[in-house]
């Protein structure tokens, strides 16, 4: 559910927003997509969304795979952990800041053609082995430090 512009920023000022990531595998590599919006403008970061009031984690994450990357088929999913994701800035500029508590969630999908995904949220894709997401500074601090909680549960 979309909200009433006011509506959403008085939430953003003072509250925090739940999200789902998704570390989405492809053939071992992993996607990531430069944002168009702040917070995290310009950075590579996870596929990632809100979750909307009266959807269940379930329905959210179906809705942010076919929004993000226009794809309606059930994965497995592998839960990683909870994050807390702290901004400067949000959507409404610098005077507001962001707070996302954020669900990240694995999958693989090998059949994801990234030539054909929405660019609405992102500029580009890329395709990214482990290591050039954790050595590479246009990948976001908080998509770096999700990833190595994933490594060290053993999951990637």
């Amino acid at each position: 559910m979309f909200l009433h512009f006011e509506v959403f920023k008085c939430i953003v000022k003072n509250t925090p927003l739940i999200s789902i990531d998704f570390l989405v595998k492809k053939e071992n590599k992993f996607l990531l997509g430069k944002r168009i919006n702040p917070p995290a403008k310009g950075d590579y970061f996870t596929i990632v969304g809100r979750i909307f009031k009266n959807e269940t984690i379930q329905q959210a994450q179906k809705r942010i795979l076919k929004e993000e990357l226009s794809i309606s088929i059930n994965y497995n999913m592998e839960f990683i952990g909870v994050f807390g994701h702290f901004y400067e800035d949000s959507i409404f500029g610098n005077d507001i800041s962001t707070h996302y508590v954020n669900l990240a969630y694995f999958v693989e999908i090998n059949k994801l053609d990234i030539n054909y995904l929405p660019f609405e949220q992102h500029t580009q894709y890329k395709l990214f082995y482990y290591e050039n997401i954790i050595d590479n500074e246009k990948v976001h601090t908080y998509v770096k430090k999700t990833f190595k909680a994933t490594k060290e549960k053993g999951i990637i």
